[in-house]
């Protein structure tokens, strides 16, 4: 008895309404994701503007800026202000001693841990 012969798939019952919510449906998606990369993209340009407009609100009066401030900080940077950060800030923490102890349990028999009752028992037999 063979099924698969029986399954065919006529392209004239699919209905212009699924075809059409689908075609939207995948633009939408593509869509966002496009928009996604652009904002995740623009993310370190908005950081460093705002850090520039901080840096220009800190600057005295009577002091001119010249040149604006090139504030770009690379990812190994990055990682070693944060190590630093989190190593300075773990150490603030009162010093705890740690001591291990080993207590004896006595634990009663089970037969269920037993092993002279496994399930392999080849015993010879005379």
């Amino acid at each position: 008895m063979m099924l698969c012969n029986q399954i065919t798939f006529d392209f004239a019952k699919i209905d212009e309404l699924a075809i059409i919510i689908t075609v939207v449906g995948y633009v939408v998606v593509f869509m966002s994701l496009a928009a996604l990369v652009v904002v995740i993209g623009q993310i370190a340009t908005l950081r460093d503007f705002y850090t520039r407009v901080k840096l220009r609100g800190k600057a005295k009066p009577s002091e001119t800026v010249e040149k604006p401030v090139q504030v770009s900080i690379s990812a190994d940077e990055n990682a070693a202000i944060c190590t630093a950060l989190y190593l300075y800030f773990d150490e603030m923490h009162d010093e705890e001693k740690y001591v291990m102890t080993v207590k004896k349990v006595s634990r009663t028999y089970s037969p269920w841990s037993s092993k002279i009752y496994g399930v392999m028992n080849f015993s010879k037999r005379g």
